[in-house]
């Protein structure tokens, strides 16, 4: 497994730490068509798809690539965290992806962990190499974490104190091994976690406790001596501006070409944090600045990113893909823009509860509300919607195409679309 840790300088380092150094001025322009080429290939999408099931190395690689991939809890259609996969290298076994998570119950205990969990862009799972480089974040958990959480934190340090005791005593334990009582959801309230679990949480993001696997998508805690590879451990702690540069240097492989925003978002580096270290990196020659057709902000390429002259991709992309996750960059990229409508209320949706982009070539052509009755073996087409300039009958042959793919990966037997949206009627003639 290559060690993502490593600093893969392409130019020895100059930069000082702790400063900015010089402004950059762009000495190279790309145009938006070549920057998007360069930012779909740096996620790999540049690539045709393998003919034969992805195996767990071209999984643990491509995950390595990127960086990380996002969980969510939301399953109406497919956790989100199995799409990127999909959509990338298309049709594999879940299993494989479960075995290296440990998200089964024949894999929690499994020797071969690739992946673990934690807040690296949101809840995430990384290659366990990538961990030490968040240390940082975990000294800063009275600083960074949700506020009911480090509330709890200071007004109930001795529940903290026996939650880990807990833990180091039997774990890998689910929150409900706390013993504390759920209270009513509020209305609006996103979750309804009892104390115990806060607490967890809380230790969880200080580093604490870390999280073993999951059964059912419910997390295990447990020690991290139990879960990490004593090589993990015993690493020296990475300054927190190295860890914090190579962490930019990752997110600078992952999309290509990016401003600094983008850099910083993709591990939610604290801004100042995310301006230092892309400055720091440019003035080392690590970052090449460029100028981006129709951006307003500077952009940054990776020295080394392929840049197609072309991309023939075809995919659904889950709504916490990172191709898509920052939605500033979506638009000023695609053109597309995009909102996740989950928490929207109903009446109140523009597309729909679950709606995952096409990409199709190098462009975003439509969008699809998908939900999967797993009862009925049915993959329904809640809404589908053409992009504007996008030849509907092109765009529904190719999606139709996609939608039995993903129905049949998913155990459905049928794509079922219903009279929804701009593409509906092309989409449901297209699909019979």
């Amino acid at each position: 497994m290559t060690n993502i840790t490593e600093h893969r300088a392409t130019t020895p380092a100059t930069a000082r730490p702790g400063t900015s150094g010089p402004r950059q001025t762009p000495g190279r322009q790309l145009s938006l068509a070549a920057a998007r080429r360069t930012a779909l290939a740096a996620q790999g999408f540049a690539r045709p798809r393998p003919h034969r099931p992805a195996g767990v190395t071209q999984i643990r690689d491509l995950i390595g690539q990127l960086g990380l991939v996002q969980l969510d809890s939301v399953n109406v259609f497919c956790r989100s965290h199995y799409m990127p996969v999909f959509s990338r290298l298309g049709p594999y076994d879940r299993s494989a992806l479960d075995l290296i998570a440990a998200h089964s119950s024949a894999a929690a205990a499994a020797a071969d962990r690739q992946l673990i969990e934690y807040w690296a862009h949101e809840a995430s799972l990384i290659p366990v190499d990538l961990y030490p480089l968040l240390t940082w974040r975990m000294a800063r958990a009275d600083l960074e974490a949700w506020a009911p959480v480090v509330k709890l934190a200071r007004e109930q340090p001795d529940l903290v104190a026996r939650t880990l005791k807990l833990v180091t005593e039997q774990g890998p334990v689910r929150a409900s091994a706390t013993g504390a009582a759920r209270p009513a959801r509020k209305p609006g309230q996103m979750w309804n976690w009892h104390d115990g679990k806060i607490a967890l949480e809380y230790l969880f993001y200080a580093g604490q406790v870390a999280v073993a696997g999951r059964i059912n998508f419910e997390r295990l805690y447990d020690s991290p001596d139990r879960v990490l590879p004593a090589d993990v451990l015993t690493r020296p702690t990475v300054p927190e501006a190295d860890a914090q540069r190579q962490l930019v240097r990752i997110a600078a492989r992952a999309l290509g070409v990016a401003t600094e925003p983008d850099l910083g978002d993709y591990f939610r580096l604290p801004r100042a944090a995310s301006k230092a270290r892309v400055a720091e990196l440019a003035e080392a020659g690590e970052l090449i600045p460029v100028g981006v057709e129709g951006w307003t902000q500077p952009a940054y390429l990776w020295p080394s990113a392929p840049q197609p002259d072309e991309v023939s991709a075809r995919a659904l992309l889950s709504p916490f893909d990172s191709l898509i996750w920052y939605r500033e960059r979506t638009e000023r990229l695609f053109g597309f823009r995009y909102h996740t409508e989950i928490y929207t209320p109903a009446p109140k949706r523009v597309y729909g509860y679950y709606v995952l982009p096409f990409l199709l070539g190098d462009a975003l052509v439509a969008r699809v509300d998908l939900k999967s009755d797993r009862r009925a073996g049915v993959l329904l087409v809640q809404g589908s919607f053409v992009e504007v300039g996008a030849d509907p009958s092109h765009v529904a042959a190719e999606l139709a195409v996609e939608l039995r793919d993903v129905a049949r990966w998913l155990g459905l037997n049928e794509v079922v679309v219903r009279p929804n949206g701009t593409l509906a009627a092309s989409l449901a003639a297209t699909i019979q």
